[in-house]
């Protein structure tokens, strides 16, 4: 499974970092290194959803504050 974090200008100010070690945490806390592909990339030109992150190209708008929700409901539960 690939996850991509936008780390663009806009994302970034939303918070993308919070959310790209939220999720390096939990992949290592839940042993997925091998099941999940955590990659970033810069502006994928939907700033206002913003922070945007796919997962297998699906794309989601996630805020800071519910990383951790949104890893167990979009990423555990796909596995």
């Amino acid at each position: 499974m690939k996850v991509t974090v936008c780390i663009g200008s806009s994302c970034h100010l939303k918070g993308s970092k919070s959310i790209v070690e939220k999720f390096q945490e939990l992949i290592a806390a839940n042993q997925l290194e091998e099941k999940v592909e955590l990659a970033a990339t810069f502006c994928t030109g939907n700033c206002e959803k913003g922070v945007c992150v796919t997962v297998d190209g699906t794309l989601f708008s996630v805020k800071p504050e519910t990383a951790e929700e949104f890893f167990k409901n979009e990423i555990l539960a796909r596995l």
